[in-house]
């Protein structure tokens, strides 16, 4: 599994968490709640009939520890306030939210390619038997969103390829938000032959992924990472270009928006407490080769990471736009197939 900043998954255990018991999904404190939204935002329950399955990206930058402990306090309160209420809150406008806590890899098993496979396996592990205790005990044949950001991302892929792909519940698929990883054009067939690239803001069955980064930046050597990471995993084979969507346009026939078009940014890094308002008209943004090249305005204060990554805004920077498509996508399946 290739994603930004050195992030990888595979499969096997992780022998660093041993000590750490596997989490029982039948136990309400392995499961986030999403009860914060940016200031001025209301809730509605128009779209209850529809889930969505949130998975949240890497949050622990431990020295010692390839997964971390998901109710550890102090892991738990950044993966709360920074993840799950700042991205999460996006899907929870519309949609009934199911966010687990895992035993996700930490910052140090991604710089660690001896331990990287192994901790990514275990983090997945304890999603995929999250996501199966939801279907089994909450689902209730719902249609639902699958969605994660950065590891989560790369775990949603291994969702929609192991448990989706090819099954009856490919027809309940509303759409994956696959956001902060590099899915290239190549791993649409085989990998995942069927759930097509949404090319439509309200299509359905399908999935979307974007990459930001900052405009002016250098993405010659992140485009031929992305290349060679591709290759050495298929067999030399050329697996084209990243998979880019606008997620303002959510239109594969529109790259470009304009910061006009933009329905709502969370402005500041990604941190603890309640979010702000929201500010529109705050970024514009391209597909370009693959990657989202971004304009955001500076009043948002965002920082960019070395080689101008705009990866810890891949959802803040569209919370509003990412808001209003899931509903869109939500209402489309809904009256494409009939209200449950």
């Amino acid at each position: 599994m290739r994603w930004m900043l050195a992030v990888l998954a595979a499969w096997f255990a992780a022998p660093a968490m041993a000590d750490v018991p596997a989490p029982d999904y039948a136990q309400p404190q392995y499961w986030s709640t999403v009860d914060s939204l940016p200031q001025g935002v209301g809730a509605t329950k128009a779209l209850r009939g529809v889930d969505v399955f949130w998975i949240h990206p890497t949050t622990t930058r431990s020295p010692t520890d390839f997964n971390h402990d998901p109710l550890d306090p102090a892991v738990l309160k950044w993966t709360e306030e920074s993840a799950v209420q700042r991205q999460g809150s996006a899907f929870a406008a519309c949609c009934r939210v199911f966010a687990p806590r895992y035993r996700a890899a930490t910052s140090k098993a991604l710089m660690d390619p001896a331990n990287r496979e192994k901790a990514f396996a275990l983090a997945y592990s304890d999603v995929e038997r999250a996501f199966d205790w939801y279907l089994a005990h909450e689902n209730k044949g719902h249609p639902f969103i699958i969605a994660g950001h950065s590891q989560g991302g790369a775990h949603t892929v291994s969702l929609l390829e192991k448990r989706i792909k090819g099954t009856k519940l490919q027809d309940r698929l509303v759409a994956a938000y696959v956001i902060g990883i590099n899915l290239m054009e190549g791993d649409l067939a085989p990998r995942l032959a069927g759930i097509p690239f949404c090319s439509s803001p309200a299509q359905t069955g399908c999935f979307v992924q974007w990459n930001s980064v900052l405009a002016g930046s250098d993405t010659s050597a992140t485009l031929k990472a992305y290349a060679g990471a591709f290759a050495a995993q298929n067999a030399g084979k050329d697996g084209g270009k990243p998979l880019c969507v606008n997620p303002v346009t959510f239109d594969a026939r529109r790259p470009l928006s304009v910061s006009a078009e933009a329905k709502g940014a969370v402005a500041g890094d990604p941190g603890f407490g309640a979010m702000g308002p929201l500010k529109a008209g705050a970024v514009a943004a391209e597909c370009r080769d693959g990657l989202l090249t971004v304009w955001p305005a500076p009043s948002l204060g965002l920082k960019p990471l070395p080689g101008g990554s705009m990866h810890y805004h891949d959802v803040g920077l569209f919370w509003a736009d990412i808001s209003a498509n899931a509903a869109l996508r939500a209402k489309a399946w809904l009256k494409a197939h009939g209200s449950r």
